[in-house]
């Protein structure tokens, strides 16, 4: 593998040595524990009921005696519960999209801000942007992280940014015709559409003007890589990041090696657990992965249980160590077209169809480039209606309140499988 001494970086840091890493993520890490214990009530809480207080924390092994950081305590603790600072000094607010509860509020500083902005500017530079390329950024915009995170990366390296936000597909394409931009930032399957309107026009997609295209906010693999790359005549890369612990930008794939996404580390300190028992396992090892924000003000994050699947591998492009590919979650959620869909979401549209009964399985199909999701489902004896009357009704349902287009298969009962304990939800082939 090629040293990354060959490569070009954007800024020093990435070139340290791992020794220098290290004194520097153990310098900021016991500086944000104690900052987060001292200006954040819920880490007196639970380091307290774990018996442990911010100077316990001497080295890298004693960080695994401290309390994990859940989604249902952001939760708990909305809407400003997590913050550090008073919300006046909070510059900006994104959340989660609460379908499945109370949304997951993160705050910003400014000088969270000015650091996410950086480290985006640092990631598409990564993946081949440079300053004066005009960025076509796809990601939506909003209480999203993702469009306003890349918007100001790409400022920040010195882009022409064209802040397209998501869909209309038609006019994106004709955008990227007229405005030529090198780059895009879009989550893999809508990619797929843009290539297809492309080619619907009559349009050679490998001649369009993008050379470098940043993909994030969904699982994608390898052979789709491969099809982007083909169709468009560009890089693929892979970003990585979740709202949480800031959004894009935690960790980018570079152009030079696309052996999975460099994790941040000067600002990030990762552990990769046993998601069952939450036990720190060795580098290399196959888990759940857990992040700390080492530099993250407004909203200090400790040991956060992303629910992602990964294990950590040595740096190559980069002296920071790499994530491998996230390929699923360690929780019952599962990723369709970039939406996150819960099988408690599929259930609460099930139940408000007269006519169908509460038992239903979700089949996903990744066979093909865009994942099918098909909900079986059975119909109540007592009704009276049609199977496509049915049918249309919860696909509108599941479209208009998950945001994702399911097939519908109604069939009679007893065809759905029953299970003694828990019930098998989500089946997934391809």
């Amino acid at each position: 593998m090629t040293t990354t001494g060959e490569f070009d970086c954007f800024e020093p840091i990435e070139r340290a040595s791992v020794d220098e890493l290290r004194s520097l993520q153990l310098e900021r890490l016991r500086e944000i524990v104690a900052y987060a214990y001292e200006h954040v009530e819920h880490y007196r809480r639970s380091f307290a009921a774990a018996g442990v207080v911010p100077d316990d924390l001497v080295g890298f092994e004693d960080l695994a005696r401290f309390p994990l950081l859940t989604k249902a305590d952001l939760r708990d603790n909305y809407p400003f519960g997590m913050f550090a600072v008073p919300r006046a000094e909070a510059v900006r607010i994104h959340a989660s999209s609460g379908t499945t509860g109370k949304p997951t509020v993160v705050g910003y500083t400014a000088a969270d801000i000015d650091v996410w902005a950086q480290l985006m500017a640092r990631s598409i530079y990564a993946a081949g942007g440079r300053p004066g390329d005009v960025a076509h950024v796809a990601y939506g915009y909003g209480l999203f992280t993702g469009g306003l995170g890349a918007h100001y990366g790409a400022e920040r390296l010195g882009c022409t940014v064209v802040p397209v936000s998501g869909g209309q597909t038609e006019r994106q394409v004709t955008l990227i015709a007229d405005f030529e931009p090198r780059i895009i930032l879009v989550t893999p399957s809508y990619c797929l559409n843009l290539i297809d309107e492309m080619e619907d026009r009559g349009m050679d997609p490998v001649s369009c003007s993008l050379q470098v295209g940043i993909f994030g906010a969904e699982p994608w693999t390898e052979e789709l890589r491969s099809e982007i790359e083909s169709r468009l005549g560009m890089d693929a890369v892979d970003i990585y990041g979740l709202s949480e612990v800031m959004g894009p930008g935690v960790a980018q794939e570079c152009v030079e090696t696309k052996d999975g996404p460099t994790l941040w580390e000067d600002h990030f300190y990762p552990e990769i657990i046993d998601p069952d028992t939450g036990e720190v396992l060795p580098d290399g090892s196959f888990g759940e992965l857990v992040l700390t924000a080492l530099t993250k003000r407004g909203q200090p994050v400790v040991r956060y249980r992303t629910r992602d699947l990964t294990r950590l591998l040595p740096g190559t492009a980069r002296t920071m160590r790499r994530i491998e590919r996230v390929t699923g979650r360690s929780d019952d959620m599962v990723i369709v077209r970039g939406v996150n869909v819960f099988p408690s979401q599929i259930e609460a549209e099930v139940l408000k169809v007269d006519g169908l009964t509460p038992h239903f399985q979700i089949h996903i199909d990744r066979s093909a480039n865009l994942a099918t999701l098909t909900v079986r489902v059975e119909r109540d004896p007592a009704s009276r209606g049609s199977v496509e009357q049915l049918a249309g009704s919860l696909a509108g349902l599941i479209k208009g309140n998950i945001g994702v287009t399911a097939e519908i298969a109604v069939v009679e009962p007893g065809q759905v499988p029953r299970s003694a304990g828990k019930a098998q939800r989500v089946v997934s082939t391809g």
